[in-house]
């Protein structure tokens, strides 16, 4: 079997500064949020960090000035899970930034509740977040943030350097070298939002496909870590090619490139959160 490059493994995702301002609102959780045993999918986090962000967005003159953005990676942090029924609260602040391109902190918490089909109390959840978002003009190329936009953001961050180091092996090894045969992911229309891109919700749906082979990954305190590589448009076959290497998972969303040849779309690690 071949090795696999090992990923980056950034620390604990580092809190708010003290005093930052902050956004912050609340989200029940719902049954369409939730796997077999109550738990909050990771598809569902990625909805959470999108709505967040659009709501954060539409409270703040950003919606006239910075209007488009794009995510670059996901890491989610579950310490505790989220379960149903409860509710989310969802704070949002930048933990650092460049002219160009931010890192986004979101905490979800969770009070939860109980009923018939969940009669057992639970701890309450707690998923730090760290998204990588870049600001790009109409066409899609990075743009720089409003003057307005960088005050209020650097405000709440004294990280005014940010830089881009990827996290994951982005090359995937060779089908012929792993264990577990290439299978395809069937997307629908309704993965796709308004700009023909595939929903960042859908790629951690087909992550979540994979981690019913690996419970043991999220039986306790986990790291996703989702990069973004290459936009996937309808009408594109997608391809997952996994390793399992000791307590970690890699997994490569794959598209056809030219020819017969695969490219990367998107890589994804699960495995445990650093120390």
């Amino acid at each position: 079997m071949s090795q696999v490059t090992p990923a980056v493994s950034a620390a604990s995702l580092p809190d708010r500064k003290a005093g930052a301002q902050f956004y912050e609102v609340g989200y029940r959780v719902r049954t369409g949020d939730v796997d077999q045993d109550m738990r909050v999918r990771l598809d569902a986090v990625a909805r959470y960090l999108q709505d967040v962000a659009n709501d954060n967005l539409e409270a703040t003159e950003f919606s006239a000035t910075d209007p488009f953005w794009i995510v670059r990676r996901t890491i989610i942090d579950v310490i505790e899970p989220v379960t149903w029924p409860g509710t989310v609260t969802a704070q949002r602040w930048c933990g650092a930034l460049s002219t160009r391109w931010t890192n986004m902190r979101v905490r979800l918490t969770a009070e939860h509740e109980t009923n018939r089909f969940n009669p057992r109390p639970r701890p309450p959840g707690l998923i730090e977040t760290e998204a990588f978002w870049i600001n790009v003009n109409e066409k899609g190329v990075p743009s720089r943030l409003s003057d307005e936009a960088f005050t209020m953001l650097s405000a709440m961050t004294d990280e005014h350097r940010l830089r881009w180091r990827s996290m994951n092996p982005e090359k995937a090894p060779d089908a012929s070298e792993i264990d577990f045969p290439d299978r395809e992911h069937v997307l629908r229309i309704t993965d796709f939002d308004p700009f023909k891109h595939l929903n960042n919700a859908a790629y951690l749906e087909a992550v979540e496909d994979e981690l019913v082979e690996h419970p043991d990954l999220v039986d306790g305190p986990h790291r996703v870590v989702i990069e973004y590589l290459r936009p996937i448009v309808p009408g594109t076959r997608l391809i997952l090619r996994r390793v399992r290497e000791g307590d970690r998972l890699n997994v490569w969303l794959m598209i056809p490139g030219t020819g017969d040849e695969l490219v990367v779309a998107a890589s994804v690690v699960v495995g445990p959160i650093p120390g």
